[in-house]
């Protein structure tokens, strides 16, 4: 039975938003993350479902004392990511539910269909209505992380590395990358101001390689610059005006190798990407050409979602 209470609450639209516990807090720091950070994403997305109201047919039909245990489960084989975020989901919503969220494997653990995940115990009206914004977030990282595991696996024995792009969901980059680092990726520039990377509209409008990197270089002093070239002519020039990276792209095989040679000779120290049309059929070809990165912004913009569902039970 709903109770004067809930009709007011439902007509006036509250929302009650509980603090992150301590151990998802820190949970989250040592993967990366900025707590309060994600705590924003994840009360943009509850308010988003609850669109100012309430979760009308989890507090009309589910007693406000009901408590379950549900469970997260995987469906599907993939690699984990997400769990931090999935407990900050539940603990925003749920509040009392923070200390006894528990994961049964780690982010970055290969599952089998089947895998139990992890398991919490809250009142149940507040489980359902946390439940499809934690799967979603959780079955995009997973996603996200499995990609990455499949290129990873498959660059294995080189010394070629996958590498995500800025093709993210706006607002969800940081959590994107988090789950690039899962399945065994590393990341690029995280934005404009922690990396330049130095584009052929820059090298256009600056009116060459050696006066666009010295533009950047007036400007920031200690960040890397990558340059991007498409031509060996161009990667001389790169190398010769000092940037720490290089992204060849759309090179063929054979022009990988003999950029590798030509880096070697003049600038060893400088790390070159390999970018465009590039598929994991061809990724070990590629990586045996002797680059250091892989760029691949499919691990973010096109990866699909891993299968995770929720079951609950009466606790």
């Amino acid at each position: 039975m709903v109770s004067d209470t809930e009709r007011d609450t439902y007509a006036r639209g509250m929302i009650v938003f509980h603090p992150l516990s301590e151990p998802t807090r820190r949970t989250l720091i040592e993967g990366g993350l900025d707590p309060d950070a994600v705590a924003g994403i994840v009360r943009s997305a509850v308010a988003e479902d609850l669109m100012g109201g309430i979760d009308v047919t989890s507090t009309a039909t589910i007693p406000a004392d009901q408590r379950s245990t549900a469970t997260f489960g995987a469906r599907q084989p993939g690699v984990i990511s997400g769990l931090p975020v999935a407990a900050a989901v539940i603990e925003t919503v749920c509040g009392e539910a923070a200390s006894n969220f528990q994961a049964s494997v780690v982010d970055g653990t290969s599952v089998e269909a089947g895998t139990k995940i992890a398991e919490v115990t809250a009142p149940t009206r507040s489980l359902l209505t946390a439940e499809r914004t934690a799967l979603n977030l959780m079955c995009h990282l997973s996603g996200v992380a499995t990609a990455t595991r499949r290129w990873a696996d498959a660059l294995e024995g080189t010394a070629a590395v996958v590498r995500d792009t800025r093709k993210t969901t706006p607002g969800l980059r940081a959590l994107e990358k988090y789950a690039v680092r899962c399945g065994g990726g590393t990341n690029h520039r995280m934005g404009l101001a922690d990396m330049a990377l130095v584009k052929d509209n820059h090298i256009a409008a600056a009116g060459g390689v050696a006066e666009a990197f010295r533009r950047v270089r007036a400007l920031a002093s200690t960040i890397p610059v990558e340059i991007e070239v498409d031509s060996l002519d161009g990667l001389r020039e790169a190398i010769a005006a000092g940037a720490d990276e290089v992204l060849i792209d759309n090179f063929s095989p054979d022009e990988m190798r003999e950029a590798v040679a030509i880096r070697n000779r003049l600038g060893p120290a400088v790390r070159i990407e390999a970018s465009g049309g590039l598929t994991l059929e061809s990724a070990r070809a590629v990586a045996e050409t002797g680059v250091d990165y892989i760029a691949v912004g499919e691990l973010t913009h096109s990866a699909r979602v891993l299968d995770i569902g929720l079951d609950l039970r009466p606790a």
